[in-house]
């Protein structure tokens, strides 16, 4: 695949560690106003930095944008007159709709939207996509890209914003839960190190326990809990104190938030 990155600040670094180390490149550009933050990704076979947009436009047919959001229509308009046939646009752009980029390059181009998270960083992140009626023809490409840095889920994009609530500030939720865990396990004599490394791995090994079954939580905890045991005594305790209930309600009014935030910006 010829790909480019428009804007390779922190997630267009990560994007393209993940292309480079699954080479799932042909040919990957890199532009950035700065070249010297992206030196690292210089010396690797067919990958070109530059900071001229329209260069990697001209020699690319997958254009990934990971631009500020106050520099993206700039960007489209600068670079619709190269845009033929062949281009597909992804973009990362949290809160700017398909008809925003449909309007500043027309209806006509493959467009679709991407919203990662900061697990891509480690090849982990749970990115969904939506598109246009023409992106629909290349959405498996997207979805190519993007399983190769996580897992990708395809979905209207009317639904966006919720999936930005479940999946990018999900991190800072489940970082939240690890790190109360963490200090009861300190509480229960484990040391600072200790206790945040039982409370990583098991996290991963639970989510990956859902992942490979296939199974409802429930299910999962059925297999631990026992009559009159500590791990039912525990939930329990859990439940009456409210967990189920704050996660909920705080995802609930973080929705709230983002489309707020929508509104005002409109």
């Amino acid at each position: 695949m010829k790909i480019a990155i428009i804007g390779t600040g922190n997630l267009g670094k990560s994007i393209a560690k993940g292309l480079i180390t699954t080479d799932a490149i042909t040919s990957l550009y890199l532009t950035k106003r700065n070249l010297s933050d992206i030196q690292s990704f210089k010396g690797y076979k067919n990958v070109f930095l530059t900071s001229d947009n329209i260069e990697a436009v001209k020699h690319s047919d997958i254009l990934i944008f990971a631009v500020q959001p106050a520099h993206f229509e700039e960007i489209l308009q600068t670079i619709n007159p190269y845009l033929t046939e062949k281009h597909v646009l992804i973009s990362t752009i949290t809160g700017f709709t398909i008809s925003k980029i449909e309007a500043e390059v027309g209806e006509q181009n493959f467009i679709i939207r991407a919203m990662p998270n900061t697990a891509i960083a480690v090849g982990k992140s749970m990115t969904c996509l939506c598109a246009n009626a023409n992106g629909e023809k290349r959405i498996k490409i997207a979805a190519a890209i993007f399983n190769r840095l996580g897992h990708s889920l395809t979905i209207p994009e009317s639904q966006m914003q919720a999936a930005t609530v479940v999946c990018a500030s999900g991190i800072a939720f489940w970082m939240r839960l690890i790190r109360a865990t963490t200090q009861a396990a300190i509480q229960l004599g484990f040391d600072a190190k200790e206790a945040q490394e039982l409370a990583m791995h098991t996290s991963e090994g639970a989510a990956n326990l859902l992942i490979t079954t296939g199974n409802h939580p429930e299910e999962e905890i059925d297999k631990v809990t026992t009559p009159m045991g500590c791990t039912i005594e525990g939930l329990n305790e859990m439940e009456h104190k409210g967990l189920s209930s704050s996660l909920i309600q705080g995802m609930v009014t973080s929705f709230k938030k983002i489309n707020t935030i929508k509104e005002e910006q409109i």
